[in-house]
């Protein structure tokens, strides 16, 4: 008989070079991982052309956020009225426009039609004051009275009704409840 079956031999043939090559075998390849590691971390963060780490834009970055365009509120200067549309717009819409919380759709004649038959005034009051679920201003203490009025106005007139806009009052004259708080000279 041949040896037929025993021509191929291996390259590792006692247990003593088994045990060196496994360990050959993990060290190349922890030296391959510290190699990448270093090749990762010596590389700049930043990309070409990048400046994002320079003094100027770590400055930049954290500036007080008053200085980014904030314009201060002169309290004393009168007071520019909103448009009905600007305020809803702005404060009403949230629940007028989903109907959120049982509030009437703005343009839904039908669930208008009962309010509406209350009258102007009585709207107001209720717009002004809240009702129900309703806060008072519509949640806006900053809005003026006459504000509140027009964005009603706006709302019952998209819905059917035929309310005349409030005018504002002249600049010379205050109303009442102005005058009344104004402090004696």
């Amino acid at each position: 008989m041949s040896d037929a079956h025993n021509e191929h031999q291996s390259f590792i043939r006692t247990p003593k070079q088994l045990i060196i090559a496994v360990a050959g075998f993990f060290l190349v390849i922890v030296i391959g991982i510290i190699l990448l590691v270093i090749f990762a971390t010596n590389k700049p963060l930043g990309g070409a052309g990048s400046e994002s780490q320079s003094a100027q834009a770590v400055a930049t970055r954290v500036r007080p956020v008053a200085e980014e365009g904030f314009a201060f509120k002169d309290v004393n200067a009168p007071k520019v009225l909103q448009s009905g549309q600007a305020v809803y717009n702005a404060t009403c819409v949230a629940c007028h426009g989903s109907g959120a919380a049982g509030a009437p759709k703005a343009g839904d004649a039908s669930a208008w039609g009962a309010r509406i038959a209350q009258g102007y005034d009585t709207l107001v009051q209720h717009a002004v004051q809240g009702i129900r679920a309703m806060p008072a201003k519509g949640g806006n203490p900053d809005l003026d009275d006459i504000e509140v009025a027009r964005a009603v106005v706006y709302m019952t007139n998209q819905s059917g009704a035929k309310f005349k806009e409030p005018e504002a009052p002249a600049a010379g004259t205050q109303a009442p409840a102005q005058a009344a708080a104004a402090p004696a000279a």
